[in-house]
């Protein structure tokens, strides 16, 4: 079920890997929304948060947040960590034990809250960096994620284009098609 805004109230934000709240208050602003709660780790960085917004709670952990107990919204908003990703970072890629693959923590509150609208801030580096395929039938983990283990993939292993969702089992998936196909 969507959650549709009532006509009489501004657009519910929930904002995960919030920071200091930049992206917020870009989606504030666009929206005409208010930000009504928010996840955010880092404990200083979530003072200015809350500073800023001191009505909205911080939720903490986003890999122990029960969603059925979060309030309803009806734009989510996040940076999911691009170290893994980026092309001057680590070069792990989009996979279960990085810090990008927190991107996977996100996807289940997208399927849960079901929002009208979510935007995601990320890097460049989505476009050519690895990701792991999601579980699929019987395919094995191999199956799903051809070269998955090495380090980097050059860009003609990748699949051919930037926005594919994964549909070629044979070649590395981009992460990029991995956050779009999800949800």
């Amino acid at each position: 079920m969507h959650n549709i805004p009532d006509a009489e109230r501004p657009p519910r934000i929930g904002s995960l890997f919030s920071g200091y709240g930049g992206l917020d208050l870009a989606v504030e602003h666009v929206t005409g929304g208010q930000t009504i709660w928010f996840s955010e780790l880092n404990e200083p960085v979530a003072r200015i948060f809350a500073h800023h917004w001191p009505d909205a709670p911080n939720l903490g952990d986003i890999t122990t947040i029960d969603w059925a107990g979060v309030p309803p919204i009806d734009v989510l908003c996040g940076g999911f960590p691009c170290q893994d990703v980026s092309t001057v970072g680590k070069g792990a890629g989009l996979m279960p034990g990085t810090r990008s693959g927190l991107w996977s923590y996100m996807a289940t509150a997208i399927e849960a809250l079901r929002p009208r609208l979510v935007v995601i801030e990320n890097v460049r580096g989505l476009l050519s960096a690895r990701a792991t395929r999601q579980e699929r039938g019987d395919a094995t983990h191999d199956d799903r994620n051809p070269a998955a283990t090495e380090a980097r993939a050059t860009l003609r292993e990748l699949e051919p284009d930037p926005w594919s969702l994964g549909d070629e089992s044979a070649r590395p998936l981009r992460a990029l098609g991995a956050v779009m196909r999800s949800g």
